[in-house]
């Protein structure tokens, strides 16, 4: 998996934090990838100034002829990212309801139910509704994964046909 690529979608769904570019741009580096405005942000210290940390991450995404992808792109990729990470039990149902951000978006309708089903998380579900919750969220993220084609786009290789 590509960092760089992967961390282009991440940082417009916001949910990269800043401090981890200069050492996303270090590792770009060593992987072989070289820029000037790359080998800037990763001389630059994780709690430096933020909005210069991400104007040097765009412009050496630029400089590497990696586009940024639209706001609605970004956020089906961090949905569909959620349901791969619960599907391979990398998150668990709570960490994908605390996962949710505002630039989530859905498209196809197995993203609009997985989304719904995944916003309907609360600290104050009850013990009573918590398995049926939990249960109709894994249910949607299987279909998701089954039937997206973004897996791609967030580092994951697509299924061989079969």
């Amino acid at each position: 998996m590509d960092r760089l690529l992967d961390s282009a979608w991440r940082f417009v769904a916001e949910v990269l934090p800043p401090g981890e570019l200069p050492m996303l741009a270090a590792h770009a580096l060593v992987e072989g990838r070289d820029s000037p405005a790359l080998r800037e942000l990763a001389g630059l210290s994780r709690r430096g100034d933020e909005a210069e940390i991400r104007e040097l991450y765009v412009l050496a995404l630029g400089e590497l002829g990696i586009a940024l992808p639209d706001e609605d792109t970004a956020g089906r990729c961090l949905l569909v990212s959620l349901a791969f990470g619960l599907v391979h039990g990398e998150l668990s149902p709570g960490d994908v309801g605390h996962g949710l951000s505002m630039t989530v978006a859905a498209r196809t309708r197995e993203e609009t139910r997985f989304l719904a089903v995944a916003a309907d998380f609360s600290e104050w579900l009850g013990s009573e509704e918590l398995p049926g919750w939990e249960t109709e969220l894994i249910s949607a993220a299987q279909s998701l994964v089954a039937a997206t084609d973004l897996g791609s786009s967030i580092g994951v290789p697509r299924a061989p046909a079969g």
